[in-house]
């Protein structure tokens, strides 16, 4: 099916103390996203980065060196208003019943994209990502908000990241399916099933296969017209994806995520998508960013025949 396609870039890296991921869109622009997804016979329109506040590095590194200790309160205002203008934006493209494509920046950009997606209607959420990202600042090692956007988006955590677009939670734990985690603290898997979220982690993937945990991805959002997809390209296996910035080893391989994301296409449900994470400091030759555009083109509509 031809879509209207709204690319949208969040070149934001305030949720992670690692710089380079605010490079993303730019590599996932270079590699030749719009010309492709043309030739699929898809409508692009490129609206641009989102304005993102200088960041002060002061603020990461002291005079010695020296990682500053954990902050949950780390440029959680800068988030806030970035994530705002997300909102602002990925509503618009919404109401204009184009598919917004966020291309980020770091995973914290997700509470601003599903708060936009999720404005008009209910809709799946499939987070696609080594780590859980469900922290909240109190449970936090590291203090850094990319790995608190899903509990932000289900109604804890920062009040201002809580409250993104609209008061309180964006969606319900039950519309939620997670996809490849390998790394998820121990407070953080405590919370997970406290909340009955729905998690396929990468044994999961290797006992039951990805066709069929698409299948069931699918079955769980069979009352709901939309799904949106938020892709961490570090929930790729590092050999196929090394420009990351918190790679885990034994992640989704190059085939099983074309599957998963053709899977996604069939089912004519898929409204919206995110890349995120792509780290063009960290890539050889740019591996991840056109890893990362090949398959956001499985995902709307390319096929081998």
């Amino acid at each position: 099916m031809r879509k209207k396609i709204a690319i949208i870039g969040v070149p934001m890296d305030f949720g992670q103390l690692l710089r380079g991921v605010d490079m993303g869109p730019a590599a996932v622009r270079y590699t030749g996203l719009v010309p492709k997804l043309r030739t699929l016979g898809h409508t692009v329109e490129d609206l641009g980065d989102i304005r993102i506040p200088v960041r002060d590095c002061e603020a990461d590194i002291c005079s010695d060196g020296r990682i500053l200790t954990p902050d949950k309160h780390r440029y959680v205002n800068e988030i806030t208003r970035v994530c705002e203008s997300i909102y602002t934006v990925g509503k618009k493209a919404i109401n204009k019943n184009q598919f917004p494509l966020f291309i980020g920046g770091d995973h914290s950009i997700a509470v601003g994209t599903v708060s936009a997606v999720t404005d008009p209607a209910p809709s799946g959420l499939i987070w696609i990502d080594a780590h859980a990202d469900f922290n909240t600042p109190d449970t936090s090692p590291s203090g850094n908000i990319h790995g608190m956007p899903l509990a932000g988006l289900i109604g804890e955590g920062h009040e201002s990241l809580v409250n993104i677009g609209r008061p309180g939670a964006k969606i319900l734990p039950e519309n939620v399916v997670l996809i490849g985690q390998r790394d998820i603290d121990p407070e953080e898997r405590a919370r997970l099933k406290q909340h009955g979220m729905t998690v396929f982690t990468m044994r999961d993937i290797d006992e039951q296969g990805i066709s069929a945990i698409a299948n069931k991805t699918l079955m769980k959002f069979v009352h709901l017209k939309r799904i949106h997809l938020t892709l961490d390209m570090d929930a790729l296996d590092p050999v196929e994806a090394p420009g990351v910035g918190t790679p885990v080893p034994g992640g989704i391989t190059y085939r099983e995520a074309h599957l998963l994301m053709e899977t996604l296409a069939d089912s004519g449900k898929l409204a919206s998508m995110d890349l995120v994470e792509i780290n063009p400091i960290l890539d050889e030759a740019n591996k991840t960013a056109k890893l990362a555009v090949e398959l956001t083109l499985s995902a709307l509509g390319k096929s081998i025949l």
